[in-house]
């Protein structure tokens, strides 16, 4: 009898450590029949694992965690070849649906949740754009420098740099069309917190109270902190 109720005891915490969770990943990675998929986070400067599974057979999967407020989490995985395969992607609380195929993983991702991800993928569209135009004007500058055109060198400069101004004021201007987002602080955080103070500064005071208490909005208030203080 004792031992029963021992069993009982620890069935009992550990459905109540699962009913903390406010975040399940749904997944299915068409073809995987062999490998384990992980839930990572950020923590410092590495990704730490926060759930786990092992895949035998089946190629769909859960995964779960606890979310203080919505952040960027990773799926990461493992098949065997010695190498990692991560998948980034915004999570809020409720349920997020990501599927692909083994072979190309990373490339045929799709993503079904939050307002975040959905917003982060609308950013990125954009930044596709200028990462094309970047690419261009690296062909220019090689086919400058190959034909000794110092003219043409010095325009390229130019328009590189103009390029990346046109960058940051697209983010700063997404970010404040955007300043009820936890997207919102995100990208300044990751894209451009090297940007002068006072555009941080700018997004900083435009975020809703709900945005400023998230995990990205605590952050960007820290740097700002940080980066006065200096």
């Amino acid at each position: 009898m004792k031992k029963l109720f021992t069993l009982l005891v620890i069935v009992l915490l550990i459905a109540c450590a699962k009913d903390t969770s406010n975040f399940t990943l749904k997944g299915n990675i068409k073809g995987l029949m062999k490998g384990t998929v992980y839930l990572q986070k950020q923590k410092d400067s590495s990704l730490v694992t926060i759930d786990s599974l092992v895949i035998n057979g089946n190629p769909e999967f859960e995964l779960t965690t606890n979310l203080e407020s919505p952040e960027m989490l990773y799926l990461k995985l493992h098949k065997y070849d010695n190498e990692e395969h991560i998948i980034p992607f915004f999570a809020a609380e409720g349920i997020t649906e990501i599927s692909s195929n083994l072979k190309n993983f990373e490339l045929d991702t799709k993503v079904k949740g939050s307002k975040q991800q959905e917003k982060l993928e609308e950013y990125k569209k954009m930044m596709s754009r200028f990462q094309g135009q970047n690419l261009d004007l690296i062909k220019d500058n090689f086919d400058a420098q190959k034909d000794n055109d110092t003219t043409k060198l010095n325009t390229t400069v130019k328009n590189y740099e103009s390029l990346v101004k046109r960058k940051y004021f697209y983010t700063i201007n997404f970010a404040l069309n955007n300043k009820d987002n936890e997207v919102a602080p995100y990208l300044v955080l990751s894209e451009i917190y090297d940007a002068n103070i006072k555009y941080l500064d700018t997004v900083n005071n435009a975020l809703t109270a709900e945005v400023k208490a998230s995990k990205y909005g605590k952050e960007l208030q820290s740097l700002i902190d940080k980066r006065k203080a200096d």
